[in-house]
Parts: structure tokens; sequence; C-alpha cells
């Protein structure tokens, strides 16, 4: 088939599709063996899907209670793309067999929109706004792989890892932020079988690039970004212009941005250098090179930005304060300038994610400690790990899997038994003892 990520190609029968994928869904269920006609793309779904343990019965799990739900998509970037995705899926929406649904990077549904009916019979497998409809959760879906895939594709059917979901089909297709290219979420439309065809797949990327071009042009004058989170070379975005910066050019950005009124050069040097013996000419030159980037954006007398910059930092710092941890680790990408060793981003990193880290810890929401034990940056955190042991129900599958991986990190550690302080390792990886 030309597109791996179409479900069914010209000239297939569906209902015998149906009926060959079916087999092939249950062989991978008795013996986790998947071969042809499965597509590529769901078998290695089918796989993910498994290793995160997700039933194929069963529902998703409603996340977002309505309080929640309201406030969070509100807020959300996707909630100022909605009406792009009214007046382009509005009709298929309101035409009693197919649904609209928009969900964030999570694969939590914040709207799923359609004829009273059609809602109905999907609310029967949980498809309903709050619920989390990720590979984890739901197992093998269209808005669920598309984030997983970062990709356009449809599900068909018996494709779905879920048997619940079987009698649908569905297509969606992943949505970027225009500035940071950070994934926002997912665009779905959800039917029949009559779902797989190129155009249903067509319609939903076309969707996407619109509300992405949408939303470029509303965010185009609100200013300058500076993306430094999990990258080693920030990525600088003023009106719609993007600019990847090296590396020393990166660390002079984001500490005058994180001083707003400004360095001398003294100052600036010692959180660059620290205690090595650097000339000032070093220091100009580097500068100077800043300057012909980034024009008069670069003030000096002290050293200063021109016009407030916002960094991803900084949004992180923000949902922390105001208590909001989902959201503060969607925008967490991982430590700030990874590689850098000046002494003013080490300090910067290493406090960022220890705030992280405590507020997390404090709070105990299993799923907010599980995003983070699974990212590059906390699997190896035990302190979280342990904490997550906690937080889960007694003799659950998810608790044993945890606890295991608790006891590896010990063992690793050297550490025989009993709860530990601040994480073994986090001083080492991030600097948190630099001057």
């Amino acid at each position: 088939m030309g597109n791996p990520w179409l479900a069914i190609e010209a000239g297939a029968d569906p209902a015998e599709r149906i009926r060959t994928v079916r087999r092939a869904h249950a062989a991978f269920l008795s013996d986790g063996t998947v071969a042809p006609p499965v597509r590529q793309v769901v078998a290695d779904s089918w796989r993910r899907s498994a290793r995160a343990c997700a039933a194929p019965e069963g529902v998703a799990p409603v996340e977002l209670d309505e309080a929640a739900l309201h406030s969070y998509r509100e807020a959300h970037p996707l909630a100022r793309a909605m009406p792009v995705f009214r007046e382009l899926l509005g009709s298929i929406a309101q035409d009693g067999v197919h649904l609209l649904a928009v969900c964030d990077p999570q694969g939590r549904l914040l709207w799923v929109e359609g004829h009273p009916g059609v809602l109905r019979r999907a609310a029967r497998m949980n498809f309903v706004v709050g619920a989390r409809w990720d590979e984890r959760h739901a197992g093998t879906n269209a808005p669920g792989t598309a984030l997983a895939a970062d990709h356009a594709v449809q599900i068909f059917a018996t494709e779905h890892y879920n048997r619940r979901a079987q009698p649908w089909t569905c297509a969606a297709a992943p949505l970027h932020d225009p500035r940071t290219g950070r994934l926002l979420g997912a665009v779905d439309i959800t039917g029949g079988d009559h779902l797989a065809s190129p155009h249903s797949l067509a319609l939903v990327q076309a969707t996407a690039r619109a509300a992405e071009a949408h939303l470029a042009v509303r965010t185009r004058e609100s200013g300058t970004h500076l993306t430094a989170l999990g990258c080693d070379e920030a990525l600088l975005v003023r009106d719609g212009e993007r600019l990847r910066l090296g590396r020393r050019h990166s660390e002079i950005m984001v500490l005058l941005a994180h001083h707003p009124a400004g360095l001398t050069g003294e100052q600036l040097a010692v959180l660059l250098y620290g205690e090595r013996e650097v000339r000032p000419v070093t220091l100009r030159a580097e500068l100077a090179r800043l300057r012909q980037l980034v024009g008069p954006l670069l003030c000096s007398r002290p050293y200063r930005l021109g016009a407030p910059v916002e960094t991803d930092l900084c949004a992180v710092e923000r949902e922390v304060t105001a208590h909001h941890l989902t959201s503060a680790l969607d925008a967490y990408h991982g430590p700030l300038l990874p590689s850098s060793e000046a002494p003013g981003i080490r300090r910067l990193r290493t406090a960022l994610e220890d705030r992280m880290r405590r507020a997390l810890l404090a709070a105990g929401d299993p799923d907010q400690l599980r995003a983070w034990a699974h990212t590059p940056w906390g699997e190896h955190d035990l302190e979280i790990r342990e904490a997550l042991v906690d937080a889960l129900p007694e003799r659950s599958p998810a608790r044993a899997a945890s606890a295991t991986a608790a006891g590896r990190l010990r063992t690793e550690y050297g550490l025989t038994a009993g709860r530990t302080g601040p994480r073994p390792g986090l001083a080492d990886r991030t600097g948190a003892a630099a001057p």
C-alpha cells in the first residue's frame, strides 16, 4: 500500500479486512505475534499498548471532572483553534454519523461534539470529555496513536486494541505550537467504516494545518519567545521568525531573560564562566556576535534585553506556582540547556527541576508521578518511584510494576531498605553543587 497511514488500500474488501485483523488481534493477545495484513503502524501501536498494560476490554478513565475540565480547556492553546475545527468539521459533527474530538498531548478529550445519538453511543466506551485516550489508557486509537507517532493516522475497526472501540473507525492528526513546535494535542473524527478513505485522513490533516496557521496569526504579534528546556540550543521566535541559537548564545539569552534589570559584564562573566580566568574581550566578542543575530534586542550598560522575552522556563515556574502541575508537566520538556556547564545555567536548571519534583511529591498524584517517572530525566528518580508506589492502590498491577522498578533503583544505588532523601545522582547530573 502506498500510504502506510491509510487504513485500507483501494479495492480492498472492508468486511474481509475486519475479519482478518480480528483474527490477528486475537493471536496477538494470545501469544504476542503480529503479521500482515496488520499495518506496521498498528502493529507498533499494539506492542506499545501491551507494554503499557492497556486493557483490551474496559473503558478509558475519566481524569478531568467538570470543574477541572472547564478551567483547563479554557486556558489551553487549542481553545483558540476551536472556531477553525467547527468551521471545517462542524457539518461532520452534526450529520448523525460522526463525532469531532480534540484532545491534549496526554490524550485527554477536551471537546467531543456531534449528534446527541452518536454521543450517547460513544459514551458507552467512555469517549467523552475528560477521558484519557492515549495508548497507555485506551490502546490503539486514532487520537492516541497520532500523538504517539506524531503523525496523522487512520485506525479502522478491528485495528483498535480495545474491543469496545472496534465498531468505530477514526482519523486524527497531531497539532503543534507554531512558535516552538511543541505538541499541543490532536484533532479527530470518529464514525463508521466509511471513514477508512483517503478523504477523511486528508480532511483532518488539512484541518490541523489550518488550525496551526490560525494560531500562528494569533500569536505573531504576541512578543518574543525563547525555548530552552530539553535542548542544548535555544530557539528564539520573534514575529513568527525562528532563530536557532548556538550554545553560548543560548546561555546568554537565558541568563539575560532571567535578569530583566540587566547584568554587568563582570556579573555575566561569573554566571557564564564561574571561577575560570576569561579575558573580558572574550565575553565582548560573544556579545557582539549575538547582537549581529538579534539586533537591538540586546542592549548594553548594563547588558539586558530591550524587550520582554517569554521563556518556557518562566512558563513552567508560573504553572507550578499556580499548582497546575499537569500543565507544568506538559510544558516541561526536559532540563534547561542540559549540556551547559555555565554555573548560572546549572543553578537555574537545578532549581527548576527540584521545584518540580517537590511539587509532585507534595501533591502525590499517581498520574503526575508516573508521567515524571517515565521521562528520560525522571526514570532514575528513586524518590519519585517510591512516592508512586505509595500513591497507587494496593494489589494493583501498576503498583507491583512500580515497586519492582523502585527495587531495581535501590539495588543500583546500593540501598537495601527504607526510604531515601533526594534521589541519588541529582547533584551530579544537574549541577546542584554549582556555585
